[in-house]
């Protein structure tokens, strides 16, 4: 059982954080001058749920303005068979450290690997650890960025989509980007560059990056700022779905995947 006295500080402090200085009045003049132990103990017990239940009510909401897709958490990938170097690679972004130092992250990827998966499994565990987030795909935010001058809105939206310290943007090169959209893009780059991060997604490979965003000088600009505090990740395994597809017998063999799958 903890001293009077330290039961007496953390009870203190919890009351302090949750500013509650009527409750901190009459806690030390009814409890710790009489010694009463146990009903601090109590006390204390009750104000450490307190703490739990804020904390927990405070992921939920990072969650939901994190616009998060229903996916695997990072500890389901973690008990899935994944290299030994991408798990490394793994574990260390979902520390945390990257994004206090506003690193990027780069997954690539063909279809069905997981590319996806892995940054919002990241995503989640950076609302558990209290980092506001956001999840777009690249063809949303082009879109939604695409809309904004005309509009009148454009450094309003730029401002929202630099406000979360983690932006994950999904499946670069999906769809075709064209030349005001490349031009969005690397504004939103710039503005987040050593501010907050980036974990972008693609199954192109960065030598594609020019042609996906029509300009060399455009993709070599973004490039230059994602790259400059950056891990990349290269996941090459079968696809899951493929796999999934196999195990329960909708496809005899891998020649009947089609060239989409």
């Amino acid at each position: 059982m903890p001293p009077a006295v330290d039961v007496v500080e953390r009870a203190t402090q919890l009351l302090t954080r949750f500013n509650l200085s009527t409750a901190m009045t009459e806690l030390g003049l009814r409890l710790a001058a009489a010694g009463q132990h146990e009903a601090l103990k109590l006390v204390l017990e009750v104000l450490e749920m307190e703490a739990e239940a804020r904390e927990q009510h405070k992921i939920a909401r990072l969650r939901r303005a994190a616009q998060l897709p229903p996916a695997k958490t990072f500890d389901a990938i973690e008990a899935n068979t994944l290299p030994a170097p991408l798990m490394r690679k793994l574990r260390e972004l979902a520390a945390g450290e990257f994004l206090e130092r506003a690193e990027n992250a780069l997954a690539f990827g063909l279809p069905g690997v997981g590319k996806s998966h892995l940054p919002i499994a990241l995503g989640i565990k950076a609302c558990e650890q209290g980092v506001r987030t956001l999840f777009v795909t690249a063809a949303a935010l082009i879109a939604t960025l695409g809309k904004a001058p005309a509009e009148g809105k454009l450094d309003e939206r730029l401002k929202l989509l630099t406000q979360p310290q983690l932006l994950i943007c999904d499946e670069i090169g999906y769809l075709p980007i064209d030349r005001q959209g490349a031009n969005l893009f690397f504004q939103l780059v710039s503005r987040r560059y050593e501010r907050g991060s980036i974990i972008n997604t693609s199954k192109q490979s960065l030598g594609a990056w020019v042609e996906l965003f029509g300009d060399t000088a455009i993709a070599s600009a973004i490039l230059d700022r994602l790259l400059h505090h950056s891990i990349t990740i290269n996941i090459k395994r079968e696809s899951f779905r493929l796999k999934e597809k196999l195990k329960a017998g909708r496809l005899k063999s891998k020649l009947d995947v089609p060239p989409d799958a």
